[in-house]
């Protein structure tokens, strides 16, 4: 009889288990909540889970796994996306297969399943020249400032430029769970409708990852958001709504990339002859009517003096 007390109540242990189970993860859509432990994961590869805390921010690169492997399957596209900073570089290399370490950082070097390579910074973008399988990447250079430039669409008027700020610096907080300590200036051009927002932590600092914040926001304004809610980026000010347009993001790291321009496009390279041949016509059509005006002052002098 007791055996089958401790059956009937082993059983209904089990059901509440999995009644208590959340299928979903508030901050992955994409995640999978299931099993005794209802643990939540991400398909990151063909049969490869990879665990998840959803209670907090996903690592880039776990995402940025996630979204090659769906993209492959045909379930999902990503579009791609003054420098304030003379270092500050912007991710113009797309997405791409990342390497990374059991806890979501990146591995500095990056290959994309290819004999090219690359070193990455802590937020996953190129910051040297590709080269091939020899290429030396040796560390992990920590990103430690990201510039947020945002624009608006039209509508709104007479925003108060200080109830932005700290509009801004509430959904950050509650969006994107951004320590308030690493936010130091918010600004406002009404007329360009541009927020510049500026993400800093002291370098050395190891504990902060700005990288998931950024990738979190730029999915709301470029794409489709990772969160579950779906809802897009939005700051309300006085009772208007500010709706998102175009997002730029600057990443400035602890230590100057070395990118040089040996390896840029043969289109780039076109473009910029062109423009130092348009220089250097023009250069050369100021010096000769300067001197043919030289020469037109030089006749006129000597006709006044026979005269």
């Amino acid at each position: 009889m007791k055996v089958w007390v401790f059956a009937v109540l082993a059983a209904l242990a089990v059901g509440a288990s999995a009644q208590s189970c959340t299928p979903t993860c508030a901050t992955m859509k994409w995640a999978i909540c299931d099993g005794p432990s209802c643990a939540c994961t991400l398909l990151v590869g063909n049969g490869t889970k990879q665990p998840i805390d959803c209670t907090a921010l996903v690592p880039k690169c776990f995402l940025m796994k996630a979204e090659m492997y769906r993209a492959r399957r045909g379930l999902s596209t990503r579009t791609i996306g003054g420098k304030q900073h003379e270092t500050a570089i912007v991710d113009n290399d797309g997405i791409y297969d990342p390497e990374c370490e059991n806890d979501g950082k990146f591995k500095a070097k990056q290959c994309n399943n290819t004999d090219v390579c690359w070193c990455v910074n802590s937020a996953g973008v190129r910051r040297t020249d590709k080269g091939d399988q020899t290429l030396k990447c040796e560390k992990l250079v920590e990103t430690h400032w990201i510039r947020l430039q945002l624009t608006h669409k039209e509508g709104p008027t007479n925003v108060n430029k200080d109830n932005l700020k700290a509009a801004i610096a509430n959904k950050l907080k509650k969006r994107y769970q951004l320590d308030r300590s690493l936010e130091k200036e918010v600004q406002y051009d009404p007329d360009a409708r541009m927020i510049v927002v500026d993400v800093t932590k002291p370098k050395g600092e190891r504990i902060s990852d700005l990288s998931r914040m950024a990738y979190y926001m730029e999915k709301d304004v470029k794409a489709l958001p990772l969160f579950t809610d779906q809802k897009t980026f939005t700051a309300s000010v006085d009772g208007q709504t500010l709706m998102m347009e175009k997002i730029i993001i600057y990443y400035v790291d602890e230590e100057p990339p070395t990118i040089t321009m040996k390896h840029l496009t043969g289109g780039i390279i076109a473009v910029i002859v062109v423009v130092v041949l348009a220089v250097i016509a023009g250069l050369l059509a100021v010096f000769f009517v300067q001197k043919r005006q030289r020469k037109y002052k030089k006749t006129q002098q000597r006709e006044m003096e026979q005269m």
